[in-house]
């Protein structure tokens, strides 16, 4: 009998001194046009250093000429750009947008040439939080790879790490600042902490998934088999059920909710277009979700809940961000159960993980066990490692997230404020919890997945005040709609940290004075220890 063979596609040769460049997009095609001039402004200072370096950038595919840019803007398309690329060549992965991981992660875990990933380091466009996902994501699989960053391509540094690559395919970065846990000395700090692990690993806690896999972060998808030995299991939920609870909600309901809000400061900026503007009903919904994610959390006894929002849900209702911030604010607008006869969580935090990360999930269910067993305000949320520049001599991150901080982060909800989210990113609009975080001292800290375990990063810093105008100068820069914390880290630069984060999130939370922060940090390392994740200590961290 004869049988017909597959043909294998055939592949062009690599070429000596000559590299391959890709980048990976987003899936929503308004973000990947906007943030296209900037793309090209990245390959272009790329090629020029690797020019002057004797070497050729070769783009792995064309502008597409219906769209009008160069991103992988699905998995497939990534597959089919693969097959057309040496499987040893040197490969570069160029990012200057957020993209989403899955996207060119088919083709990066079987590429056999040394890899590269480079972002520009600018406010405007998402590259740099992009960058660390995509790395992220590579640490979890295992995969080598270099990664290198710039302002303008101008710069010795940059230049010296692109010529490390080029002639020995890897780039070493100075992790100084990264040491292992070393075995804690007896204190309340760790007793307390062991106990809350045991206690956790014994009687266990759910949390609770509306949908994995948030905008391509293969990095924030925990395996069972890694996170059911910290005590931690997953309620795997739909986000349709999340929609279908919302409109169940009923409006006075939600009435009451915005009423809460309003009641206790916080400050909507309406307008009446709801297809570039903030409306009176987007908040509306926004309510519902929150009710609704409550409610649903009740019915499962969930300990954490996330939500994915994008995609799926940015196409049926407003953000989730606001609800996502009421969430993790201790005080916050009662919900009752469905018959009315209980008040839901109350005078309680009830721990949200923005974007479903996972490693976000760990941390905040963490986070909040401390905190609340030592006295201390437990409100903590993810942020986005956005940016970041020199002021008055010392690195100041911006760190930022769509809009979904507690309250108290701001100073009290007579401090936040309602923008409608962007309409490139949001089409049914929605408020944020915007602000600028108060200053004070706080812990921050990352769960990922490297070398096959769980592993958290813990620092110790402080969000600081800068005068107004460099405030909304920074604002301006970013998104200006969306919440912001500038945070100094404690004896770790700007590029230790890119060099060695790996997530595109970082958590934060607020100690009232540095004594305190180093005692539940100690607290939260050895409750990290007692539940079998590996804990690293970044910076200057008191043990």
């Amino acid at each position: 009998m004869t049988y017909t063979l597959p043909v294998s596609a055939s592949r062009p040769a690599s070429a000596p001194k000559t590299a391959y460049l890709i980048t990976s997009g987003d899936l929503r095609e308004a973000a990947n046009v906007g943030g296209w001039p900037t793309q090209v402004a990245l390959e272009a200072g790329v090629s020029r250093v690797f020019g002057e370096l004797g070497w050729s950038v070769v783009r792995a595919f064309d502008v597409d000429p219906a769209t009008g840019h160069g991103f992988i803007s699905s998995q497939r398309m990534g597959m089919e750009v693969f097959k057309n690329i040496p499987a040893d060549a040197p490969l570069i992965v160029a990012i200057a947008n957020w993209q989403y991981s899955h996207h060119v992660l088919a083709g990066l875990r079987t590429h056999q040439g040394p890899i590269l990933t480079v972002a520009n380091f600018a406010g405007d466009w998402p590259g740099l939080v992009g960058l660390l996902g995509l790395n992220a994501g590579l640490t979890k699989m295992d995969k080598p790879y270099s990664s290198t960053w710039s302002v303008d391509f101008t710069d010795d540094w940059f230049t010296a790490t692109l010529k490390e690559w080029t002639e020995t395919g890897t780039i070493t970065h100075d992790y100084s600042h990264v040491r292992a846990l070393p075995a804690l000395p007896e204190s309340p700090e760790k007793q307390l902490g062991e106990a809350l692990a045991a206690q956790l690993r014994d009687e266990k806690a759910i949390i609770g998934v509306f949908d994995e896999g948030c905008m391509g972060m293969y990095n924030a998808i925990f395996d069972d088999e890694l996170l059911n030995q910290t005590g931690i299991y997953k309620e795997r939920l739909s986000q349709s059920a999340l929609y279908a609870e919302m409109l169940n909600v009923a409006e006075d309901e939600a009435d009451a909710a915005f009423d809460w809000l309003v009641e206790h400061g916080m400050t909507f900026h309406f307008g009446e277009d709801g297809t570039t503007e903030l409306t009176r009903e987007q908040v509306q919904w926004q309510m519902k979700m929150y009710i609704a994610a409550l409610r649903i959390s009740d019915d499962f006894g969930l300990d954490a809940v996330g939500i994915q929002y994008q995609q799926g849900l940015k196409d049926l209702v407003p953000a989730s961000d606001l609800a996502e911030g009421i969430l993790n604010s201790t005080e916050r607008p009662p919900v009752t159960s469905r018959d009315g006869s209980r008040v839901l969580h109350e005078g309680r935090a009830f721990p949200h993980f923005n974007e479903a990360d996972e490693g976000v999930a760990v941390d905040a269910l963490v986070t909040d066990r401390v905190w609340r067993a030592m006295g201390l305000v437990p409100d903590n949320t993810l942020h986005d490692v956005r940016w970041g520049e020199d002021y008055n001599g010392q690195f100041v991150w911006a760190y930022e997230i769509s809009g979904s901080v507690p309250a108290s982060h701001l100073g009290g909800w007579d401090k936040a404020e309602g923008w409608r989210q962007g309409h490139v990113f949001f089409p049914a609009g929605g408020a944020t919890l915007n602000g600028v975080s108060k200053p004070g001292e706080i812990v921050l800290s990352r769960v990922f997945i490297a070398e096959g375990i769980l592993q958290a990063d813990i620092f110790r810093g402080a969000v600081v005040e800068l005068p107004e105008a460099e405030t909304q100068r920074r604002k301006d820069a970013t998104n200006p709609e969306w919440p912001l914390a500038h945070v100094v880290l404690n004896g770790v630069s700007r590029d230790q940290f890119m060099a060695r984060h790996k997530a595109n999130h970082a958590q934060l939370v607020y100690a009232p004075d540095a004594e305190t922060a180093d005692k539940a940090l100690i607290a939260k390392a050895a409750m990290f220890d007692g539940m079998g994740i590996k804990v690293n200590l970044i910076g200057d961290v008191t043990v």
